[in-house]
């Protein structure tokens, strides 16, 4: 069904109807619909228009209550039809912009979309892993934090930073950490990163067959930094805890299936790897998602590019009852600012 199929006043009403279902959180009775929509009909009629729509699986009846509420169907023909976005205004603009500096290496850059995200829309904020093309090594530093702790300082393409702390089997003094690094800076820096990986492993079995102490050593601590270094397949996760403010998703064993989902990553990156190859900001509502563990809830979300190139997908989840007037230009505008960022440092 389709709002072709829905005259003017039974769009209006539904459009009512889910603002406000999603405003209050309560079952939407005809009184109500009468008092707020503007219309000057009466009330049997609004229960007649209520009636059609239900019978076209826009809205239901929850068993407790004589109101309705909408459906994903219904919410479907909101967000596709009759919803108004409200646009950012400037300040909250040049806030999220402030937040996201250029100066940030690429981690901290998206964790704070993340967290932005979370904290603006009171949802859960995601924002995967940029994916290159190719991730070149350029230089790697080691300093001792403790004696059995060394902090590894691994610098990408052109002034990409990630840190890493690894942990070793017995403690290395300044001059073997040095000795280490230099000799990867000579053969490595300047390849591109899966072929340092595998070209560590071959040099590492044999190393190992000539003792070599020096080489064995240094490769052996760059693959332990290196291995962690997986920006493929990714993704950073803030505020699922905002999920239990809602009272349709505080039933404590949809809540755990829906962090286990985030904590296996694999089903959000499936869904996101739909949205790297669209355009613009996607919706998804209940079960379009295709994971039973998301029927409740409703993922927004939009790629972010780096020069041109669509290389991650950020957005929130939350419960398919989100004020998506105001959601939708967040996640837009979030996208939009943390590609400018990224472009940014290149």
């Amino acid at each position: 069904m389709s709002e072709t199929e829905l005259n003017d006043r039974a769009q209006h009403l539904l459009k009512t109807l889910v603002e406000k279902y999603i405003e209050g959180g309560q079952p939407v009775g005809s009184q109500a619909l009468a008092r707020d929509s503007g219309l000057k009909v009466s009330p049997a009629t609004i229960r007649n228009v209520l009636s059609d729509l239900e019978s076209m699986g826009f809205i239901s009846s929850p068993h407790t209550s004589a109101g309705r509420v909408p459906t994903d169907l219904g919410y479907r023909l909101f967000v596709d039809s009759l919803l108004t976005v409200q646009p950012l205004q400037n300040n909250v603009i040049c806030q999220l912009k402030a937040q996201l500096e250029a100066d940030d290496d690429t981690q901290e850059l998206v964790q704070t979309a993340s967290s932005l995200l979370s904290s603006i829309t009171n949802l859960a904020g995601i924002v995967t892993i940029p994916r290159h093309g190719d991730i070149a090594f350029r230089h790697i530093e080691f300093m001792s934090l403790s004696e059995n702790s060394i902090l590894v300082v691994i610098v990408m393409n052109e002034n990409e930073v990630h840190n890493r702390i690894i942990s070793t089997q017995r403690s290395f003094n300044r001059s073997e950490l040095e000795q280490a690094a230099n000799y990867l800076n000579e053969n490595f820096a300047g390849k591109d990163l899966q072929s340092v990986k595998q070209a560590m492993l071959d040099e590492l079995h044999e190393t190992k067959n000539r003792a070599d102490e020096l080489m064995s050593t240094a490769i052996d601590l760059a693959s332990q930094a290196l291995n962690s270094e997986s920006n493929e397949g990714d993704y950073i996760l803030d505020g699922e805890i905002n999920l239990m403010n809602y009272a349709e998703m505080s039933d404590v064993d949809k809540l755990r299936m829906i962090f286990e989902a985030f904590n296996k990553k694999r089903d959000v990156l499936h869904l996101f790897d739909q949205v790297i190859k669209s355009e613009g900001v996607q919706i998804f509502i209940g079960e379009e998602s295709g994971y039973k563990v998301f029927g409740d809830c409703s993922v927004i979300s939009s790629p972010y590019q780096v020069d041109g190139d669509i290389v991650g997908v950020l957005g929130v989840i939350g419960p398919t009852r989100m004020a998506y007037n105001k959601v939708i230009p967040i996640v837009d505008v979030t996208a939009k600012l943390l590609g400018a960022a990224l472009n940014q440092q290149k």
